[in-house]
């Protein structure tokens, strides 16, 4: 069973950066996706941002497009989505998935494994 576990959540202000990270407890050596969501109170999860592992192509919201930025570390067996420029919108808990196939899908039900969450909040 892959596990994943998310840090790097916490409070900043408006105009500010936070970097998530999510380690896999599981190296891929296939082509999936892994990718961010986001639940906001009372809405529903959202894709954010996802890559495949070996091409490394990426994908972004477009709410987040130019701000936040995907990236993994093969050798941490590590995800980041480096946040810039956050706003209050951004405030939500930012969830880590994986999937089992070779693309990256924005819908929650194309991800079987997820990470416990943490909480991003962003001040005005």
């Amino acid at each position: 069973q892959v596990q994943l576990v998310e840090s790097g959540g916490g409070l900043v202000q408006a105009g500010g950066s936070l970097r998530l990270s999510c380690a896999s407890s599981e190296y891929s050596f296939s082509n999936i996706g892994m990718s961010w969501f986001r639940q906001a109170p009372g809405k529903e999860r959202e894709f954010v941002a996802g890559m495949t592992l070996t091409t490394e192509y990426t994908y972004y919201a477009d709410s987040v497009k130019g701000r936040f930025t995907i990236s993994r570390d093969n050798a941490k067996n590590t995800v980041y989505l480096q946040m810039n420029s956050l706003k209050p919108d951004d405030t939500a808990v930012y969830y880590c998935a994986r999937g089992n196939r070779g693309y990256v899908g924005r819908h929650v039900n194309d991800y079987p494994y997820w990470g416990q969450g943490t909480q991003v909040t962003v001040s005005s």
